[in-house]
């Protein structure tokens, strides 16, 4: 692949210098790069991809920085995928861990562990009041399929609603919950899934103001119930701002119109804070909170262990005791391991103020990305909140057709020039920003200034 070769500055433009960092990577001395895609094609699965034209190897990590194997240092803006919330190998994290690996590396739950009941306590600390309960589990599909249900054991009911150009998992239950038809195969799965209008503006079929948007998506869902169920339903799932379906959501109007019709008809309300929880958004500790409402469940994943698999589902104690009719046993939900990295986490991101940091470097991320938008058309639209932001290319504004090629192009030149981002939307043209909560403003003016040289490069092709 030909590199992108970043714009020469002008007469006095200066270049934001990447920020300095004392750690030194340890020699990489594994296979090769191109033994790794050797391997990589002849044993793996072919459904798993990589990212760029050219596959990135990382082989370490230091807290924003992500090293491949000739020491290269990038700084990383995807997190993981939303992930890596207090940084990749947080000293305090690791140390937890490692405390635990010498300790007792698993123990399932027909056991007493410490760590199950002390993260449970914690996370029931940091929920509004009656949602007390968790059950742990290992990723973020395996949470919403437990959440609908536990919803549908509880209503008595088997319909449930979800939001277009929503990602649930890819679990066939999952699939049936998740709208974009990229991520969907061809298999009966989910069972009655209905899927509502979403309410963001910026492609919305209605028009008005971003409130009066919101209210009509939300009318949407009662109609989708009349039309499309017997009449009540067993639960409605949705992201506060939705990830892989590129950042978007609607007014703050919307979740409080949009709970209070499911519950007019039987049904129980599922915030999806699998990317959205632990302050990443900046106003408050989690997405739903920014709308003024209270689910009846609380699914999470990714940032709760900060690479290590843990997921978990908070609801009420009447909710949960609809699971009890049976056996029900998750082999590795809880272990150990993956406990004591979670409790880690949620120390430092006390401890270390990161929901006030995402707030802080969320606005001044935003402020940068709307002033690169006044300067580069392909930049549709900016959007999100705190630390969890996207850019939407497009190929003319009035049209807001999807610059797909160009998004692809903008990527690959943010890798060459040392920043790492992601890419999301049903027409992949979504740019997702979405770093380790712990970036300073260094890292953002380097960013910023990234972005700049790449889009600048591109809009000149």
């Amino acid at each position: 692949m030909a590199t992108i070769q970043a714009p020469v500055p002008t007469q006095g433009q200066k270049r934001v210098p990447m920020p300095p960092s004392n750690y030194k990577p340890k020699p990489y001395t594994g296979p090769s790069r191109e033994e790794l895609i050797a391997m990589r094609k002849q044993f793996t699965n072919p459904a798993v991809f990589t990212l760029y034209k050219e596959p990135l190897l990382i082989v370490e990590g230091h807290m924003q920085w992500l090293f491949d194997e000739t020491g290269r240092r990038y700084l990383d803006f995807l997190a993981g995928i939303v992930t890596v919330g207090c940084g990749h190998c947080h000293p305090k994290i690791t140390a937890r861990m490692k405390e635990q690996a010498d300790t007792l590396q698993h123990a399932t739950t027909i056991y007493l562990h410490p760590n199950v009941a002390l993260l449970a306590k914690k996370l029931a600390s940091k929920m509004p009041k009656g949602l007390d309960v968790t059950y742990f589990v290992n990723s973020g599909t395996e949470a919403n399929d437990l959440a609908i249900s536990m919803a549908r054991l509880k209503t008595g009911n088997n319909d449930v609603i979800a939001v277009r150009n929503g990602y649930h998992g890819n679990s066939p239950n999952a699939q049936g919950l998740t709208s974009l038809s990229t991520w969907k195969f061809p298999l009966s799965g989910g069972g009655a899934v209905h899927h509502a209008l979403n309410p963001d503006p910026y492609r919305s079929p209605f028009s008005g103001t971003p409130e009066e948007i919101a209210t009509q998506s939300a009318n949407d869902i009662r109609d989708l119930i009349r039309y499309s169920t017997p009449g009540k339903v067993a639960a409605f799932i949705m992201e506060p701002i939705q990830g892989a379906g590129g950042v978007t959501r609607g007014a703050n109007n919307y979740l409080k119109e949009a709970y209070a019709i499911v519950r007019e008809h039987g049904g129980l309300c599922i915030a999806d804070e699998v990317q959205t929880g632990f302050g990443r958004t900046g106003e408050n500790y989690w997405g739903f909170q920014n709308y003024g409402v209270t689910p009846d469940f609380v699914t999470m994943a990714k940032s709760l262990g900060n690479g290590a698999p843990i997921a978990a589902v908070t609801t009420r104690t009447d909710i949960a005791q609809s699971l009890t009719q049976r056996i029900h046993f998750n082999t590795f939900g809880g272990n150990p391991m993956s406990t004591a990295a979670a409790l880690g986490v949620l120390e430092v991101i006390d401890e270390e103020n990161l929901q006030a940091n995402s707030k802080a470097m969320g606005a001044r991320l935003m402020t940068g990305l709307e002033k690169l938008k006044a300067s580069h058309k392909l930049i549709g639209d900016v959007r999100g909140m705190g630390l969890m932001l996207g850019l939407e290319v497009v190929s003319d504004r009035a049209t807001k057709a999807p610059a797909k090629g160009e998004a692809g192009d903008v990527l690959e030149a943010t890798k060459e020039l040392g920043l790492l981002i992601g890419k999301g939307g049903l027409d992949g043209n979504v740019l997702r920003i979405k770093p380790p909560m712990i970036i300073n403003s260094d890292d953002v003016d380097f960013a910023l200034d990234v972005f700049d040289q790449a889009f600048s490069a591109v809009g000149k092709k």
